[in-house]
């Protein structure tokens, strides 16, 4: 497993540097958020931003993944809007083009995948059935053109959003059937949905399993905190996962940390080496 961190949580700094301290703390591999600081798809010289970030991430020996949650990069009036769920075909194709975009830059930088959600529907009285559909159609559009550039899709289930649990996931899974389509878990929202004990999900997922999310959490409460906050068991989140044959990259997401984002990111380091470090050796 790879110690690593989301650019999310460095929202107040240049995306090179944020990646060049995470680099010097230790780090070896970043999620990158696109936001629009972030090799925002829509910026004018994306392409001389993204060659640059490679050259930068192959010379610190720096592993990614890119992550596509930034709250208001599509829209800046609504939070992660719009989604593939939205029923306005306009929409649905704003959000695909950016996942599209993510695609290429991933290819570009070498990515390990791209991670994404679902969103949460606008239209509440749309039935769950027809939403996941919607879902699975755009996912398998989009597995197939990540999988033409050699890229992989890791879905996250998210809290609150319609995707949100395991067993939904596997809904969604058994609809898309893609090679190219496989998973992001965040551990701590196992926990907060209490997803419990985590290790038969991550031991059924293992193969799928392209990309890990991991902080402190509280059981019913979507907080992202510090590793030794809330009431998750840190070493045991981690043991199921190397139990599971992980080798990825473990991504920190402290996204509310960001007025002190260096200091919490080297905290948040030693105690993710700590806990691993105390895994027992078989």
């Amino acid at each position: 497993m790879l110690p690593g961190h989301n650019t999310n949580g460095f929202p107040h700094h240049r995306l090179g540097d944020a990646v060049r301290i995470l680099a010097d703390l230790g780090f070896q591999s970043v999620a990158i958020t696109l936001d629009h600081h972030a090799l925002d798809p829509s910026a004018p010289d994306l392409a001389r931003q993204v060659a640059e970030m490679a050259a930068l991430l192959s010379r610190l020996k720096v592993r990614c993944v890119i992550e596509t949650g930034a709250r208001f990069l599509l829209d800046p009036w609504r939070k992660h809007q719009p989604t593939l769920l939205d029923p306005d075909p306009a929409a649905r194709a704003v959000r695909l083009r950016f996942l599209e975009d993510a695609v290429r830059i991933g290819a570009d930088l070498g990515a390990d995948a791209i991670s994404f959600w679902s969103g949460t529907p606008v239209n509440t009285l749309e039935p769950e059935k027809v939403l996941v559909e919607r879902l699975a159609e755009a996912c398998r559009r989009l597995a197939g053109y990540a999988s033409d550039r050699s890229q992989r899709l890791a879905f996250e289930p998210e809290p609150g959003m319609l995707i949100d649990t395991m067993d939904r996931f596997a809904v969604l899974f058994a609809r898309v059937q893609h090679p190219a389509f496989g998973l992001t878990i965040d551990l701590g929202h196992l926990h907060c949905l209490g997803e419990m004990p985590m290790a038969p999900h991550l031991q059924r997922w293992r193969d799928q399993i392209w990309n890990i999310h991991i902080e402190g959490m509280r059981r019913g409460t979507h907080e992202h905190l510090q590793l030794d906050e809330g009431d998750m068991d840190v070493a045991e989140a981690l043991g199921g996962l190397k139990s599971a044959g992980y080798t990825g990259g473990v991504h920190l997401e402290l996204s509310r940390h960001g007025h002190d984002a260096v200091n919490a990111a080297r905290k948040g380091l030693h105690l993710l080496r700590e806990a691993i470090q105390a895994l027992p050796i078989k």
